[in-house]
């Protein structure tokens, strides 16, 4: 399958105040498709054509040098965090898992819902987060969100930047989010066509439009809009908020990492093939063979012990193998984008799940997921590649998801691969060389030569929301708290 292209905006935005969304350029998508789109490469790319950069590296204490890349995550989950934002028709929600819930709705609109045509009145209430200024000004945010949605409610998740240079953009949509997908309610979505002419949001991602003129974002604010049906009491609950802010200089290669303390462990990750769901479902992105980013997530969330209950999944067909992968391709489908591949949809659809939680970054190169996989946390990674490129494989593809579960005692990657003919054939090994370079670089070939992007080190991590003192020390060494 080919990278999916954009789509038009949907023409209803709804008023989120003080400043809606007021997106002015259609750009086309900056990066690759997020889903699974496999298919064999039938060449590969040219040798020659290789410019070495450094790796990533650990920012020095005055912070990152020029040219070297930096990534800054950064959350709100705490109850003084919560408490620090901007809020209007909000609570604050004390407890266990401090979070955000709707007290006096500040007004009604209109949705029209561009994937059912629909047309409903909602009440509002907003979040704003405090200004994040960041350690290193970025091309590059992904939002990410942890929420509960009962029926009848859902959220939306938005982004403005400050430019070096002390403009702004416009309040950027990075989601309208609902765990579910009953009737009334509606279906969750990415919002294409967003843009200012100095940068754009492509599905999940908003990126300066030229990294080489310099342009940079130094600060960010996030913004939460919940929304439930008027005249009830419900409401969504959001408990993390965060973004990821990166600058990762292109490159085709990295250099390796040489293993570290991770070596020779595997975690017991269970192992599903996407591959065994192909056609089932075809209204979720064409059945199973594009369903690599919610496999990967259902192996994640059973390895954590979470699963669906036999209710949840009895709309599945009994005759289906692992319903419960059918079930994640379900929910976590963005009807704008057409396939179970947004990045934070992924994560928060993990973190519906008992005490989980769910979040997108970027790592800085095998020695971290070796630290995760130390503390018993498994790494699912976003990469593209040809055939040739990764040994073993079997295939090439314009970007897939797969889980890092261990390594072998030399250092080469165990990954849980759902791009495999079956369950039993999913647990591989990939040379760590390899692994690394696709996974971290931010410029491919493809197979006619055409250089197209990279991921440059995406990954989704999950996690109990009470992680052990082991986990907490992994996570908080990689800045994730």
């Amino acid at each position: 399958m080919s990278p999916k292209p954009s789509r038009p905006a949907p023409a209803d935005q709804p008023p989120t105040p003080p400043d809606p969304p007021t997106p002015s350029v259609s750009l086309a998508p900056r990066r690759s498709v997020l889903a699974a789109a496999l298919g064999v490469a039938a060449a590969t790319a040219a040798s020659s054509l290789t410019a070495v950069t450094p790796a990533f590296a650990a920012a020095p204490a005055d912070g990152p040098r020029a040219g070297e890349p930096s990534v800054d995550y950064h959350a709100w989950t705490t109850l003084a965090d919560w408490r620090r934002g901007r809020a209007a028709g909000i609570r604050v929600r004390s407890g266990a898992r401090p979070g955000v819930v709707i007290d006096r709705p500040v007004g009604t609109f209109e949705y029209t819902d561009p994937h059912t045509r629909t047309t409903a009145t909602w009440e509002y209430a907003t979040w704003t987060a405090p200004v994040r200024v960041l350690p290193t000004p970025a091309t590059e945010l992904i939002a990410s969100w942890n929420a509960r949605t009962p029926a009848g409610t859902w959220l939306q998740v938005e982004l403005r930047g400050t430019y070096t240079d002390g403009a702004t953009t416009p309040w950027y949509v990075l989601g309208r989010w609902t765990s579910g997908d009953a009737s009334g309610d509606i279906r969750r979505t990415s919002v294409d066509g967003q843009g200012d002419g100095r940068s754009n949001v492509s599905t999940d991602t908003l990126a300066i439009d030229k990294p080489e003129s310099g342009l940079r974002f130094t600060s960010y604010e996030l913004r939460l809009t919940l929304h439930r049906k008027p005249g009830t009491d419900l409401t969504p609950t959001v408990w993390r908020l965060g973004a990821m802010g990166s600058d990762i200089p292109d490159r085709f290669t990295v250099p390796a990492s040489r293993p570290g303390e991770g070596a020779g462990r595997t975690l017991a990750v269970p192992r599903y093939s996407q591959e065994i769901h192909k056609g089932q479902y075809p209204e979720y992105d064409n059945g199973g063979e594009a369903w690599c980013s919610p496999t990967s997530s259902q192996m994640v969330l059973e390895y954590w012990g979470r699963e669906p209950t036999a209710e949840d999944l009895a709309w599945v067909n009994p005759a289906y193998e692992d319903p419960q992968v059918c079930h994640a391709a379900r929910f976590t489908y963005d009807y704008q984008y057409a396939g179970c591949g947004n990045w934070p949809f992924n994560a928060a659809y993990a973190a519906t799940y008992r005490d989980m939680q769910g979040l997108v970054t970027r790592l800085g190169s095998l020695r971290d997921i070796e630290k995760l996989i130390r503390a018993r946390i498994p790494v699912i990674t976003s990469q593209s590649f040809l055939a040739a490129e990764l040994d073993g494989a079997g295939y090439g593809t314009a970007g897939h998801l797969m889980c890092v579960v261990g390594f072998t005692e030399a250092g080469d990657v165990i990954a849980n691969d759902p791009a495999s003919p079956s369950n039993a054939a999913v647990q591989r090994v990939y040379r760590r060389r390899q692994f690394e370079n696709i996974w971290l670089r931010t410029k491919r070939y493809n197979a006619q030569g055409q250089v197209r992007s990279g991921t440059g080190g995406v990954c989704y991590l999950y996690f109990p929301t009470r992680p052990t003192s082991r986990q907490l020390a992994a996570l908080a060494e990689l800045g994730i708290r």
